[in-house]
């Protein structure tokens, strides 16, 4: 894979301080920030970096969650996805001292860590890299912080940071409840034996964890699992508004939230973008979303996935209307307030503005 140099805005190429084995498929990634992009390249637990590279001709990027605690040097898990591009690049052939081009952190899946906070965190498999950010930032933020972790596997040798983990439940002792669970190997108790659905995170919370004297609730994972993480945490009492998810990907086909009206070929719409103080309109397709037409003139709009799962190209509708085909990556205040993934919007009024500065 050969790197291509930078070539627009918010992108530097860093150095790879070292590749730590975690399992068979899965590593962490640290990378060597120079003193002039540290302020730029600080990050809040939970939060994401993402890759770029280019490959015979096709950019392609790439987000992964942050794994280190705050204030440390920013370091990404990664487990190697069967034909993942990226993933398989990371995991196999990447050394210390080779470069890559990485934008700052980005990503609001962050919490406020107060003193006397209480969090629980559920994640599954990779779900745990952010997880392991919130779980070490907050346990340090303060003496009398409190984490609660549930993480599924499938079996031990899959586990990532299993030597992480323990050290932080013995530095912390009785602040960190840590709880494992195995879908494919036998465990002591058969509490902790099965997959992370429903019924066994039902089992567990009910038995073991003082649910409702936790103050936020923070999920990673696949999409059924934090889906049934989530129903079961707001039937057990919690607020919707204090449970909080990420996804890596979509494990299976997403709902289409909104179901547009047929779109008429050839109509437009006269879309104005806002991004780093600079302000384009443009007429775009209404069949097409913003993000895909917009980058066709506007090349430097962020983006990762596509898919609606990483909220890169989160921007705040401020004018007009558009409708949003799915979303795996904005809360209910963030829609409340007009933001929208343009990934997934495609306009639906003659004047539309979107705004990446809101």
């Amino acid at each position: 894979m050969t790197l291509a140099a930078p070539t627009r805005t918010g992108f530097h190429t860093l150095r790879v301080g070292g590749v730590e084995r975690l399992c068979d498929d899965a590593v962490a990634v640290t990378f060597e920030v120079p003193d002039d992009l540290r302020a730029e390249f600080a990050f809040r637990p939970g939060q994401y970096l993402t890759l770029r590279t280019t490959v015979e001709g096709v950019e392609e990027r790439r987000s992964y969650s942050i794994c280190a605690a705050a204030g440390s040097a920013p370091r990404v898990g990664v487990r190697r996805v069967a034909g993942g591009l990226f993933s398989e690049w990371l995991v196999d052939r990447l050394a210390a001292g080779d470069e890559i081009e990485v934008a700052p952190p980005s990503g609001s899946f962050t919490p406020e860590i107060a003193a006397g906070s209480r969090h629980g965190l559920i994640a599954a498999g990779s779900g745990i890299t952010p997880v392991l950010s919130i779980a070490a930032s907050v346990l340090e933020a303060h003496p009398d912080t409190e984490v609660v972790l549930l993480y599924g596997n499938r079996r031990t040798d899959t586990v990532m940071f299993t030597e992480e983990l323990a050290d932080l439940k013995n530095t912390h002792g009785p602040r960190l409840q840590l709880i494992h669970v195995l879908s494919r190997e036998p465990m002591a108790a058969d509490i902790f034996s099965g997959r992370l659905d429903a019924d066994r995170l039902r089992l567990i919370l009910t038995a073991l964890v003082d649910v409702s004297g936790t103050d936020q609730w923070w999920l990673c994972g696949p999409l059924g699992m934090t889906t049934d993480a989530q129903s079961v945490l707001v039937e057990l009492g919690v607020a919707k508004a204090q449970v909080h998810r990420e996804l890596f990907y979509v494990d299976e086909p997403p709902p289409e939230l909104v179901r547009a009206d047929e779109v008429i070929d050839g109509e437009t719409s006269d879309v104005t973008v806002i991004l780093d103080g600079r302000t384009t309109t443009l007429t775009l397709p209404r069949g097409e979303s913003i993000l895909d037409a917009a980058q066709k003139v506007r090349g430097d709009l962020p983006f990762a996935c596509k898919g609606g799962v990483c909220g890169t190209c989160r921007a705040r509708v401020t004018d007009g209307e558009v409708v949003m085909r799915r979303n795996f990556a904005l809360e209910d205040d963030e829609l409340a307030a007009g933001f929208v993934l343009t990934c997934q919007s495609r306009p639906t009024t003659d004047l539309v503005t979107v705004d990446y500065d809101s």
